[in-house]
C-alpha cells in the first residue's frame, strides 16, 4: 500500500471508532460499562 492509502485507512478507523463510541454514549451504554468495571474490581479486590 502507499502512504495515501494508508493515512486514509487511517483516518477512516479514526472515524469510524469515533462513530461507535458516540452510538454507544448515545445509547447509555456508559453507566453499563462503568457498573460492570466496579463490579469486576470489587470482585478482584474481595470486598464485594
Amino acid at each position: 500500500m502507499d502512504s495515501k492509502t494508508k493515512r486514509a485507512m487511517r483516518y477512516l478507523t479514526l472515524v469510524s471508532a469515533f462513530a461507535f463510541m458516540a452510538y454507544g454514549v448515545t445509547r447509555g451504554e456508559v453507566s453499563v460499562v462503568l457498573n460492570k468495571a466496579v463490579n469486576i474490581c470489587l470482585e478482584c479486590i474481595g470486598l464485594g
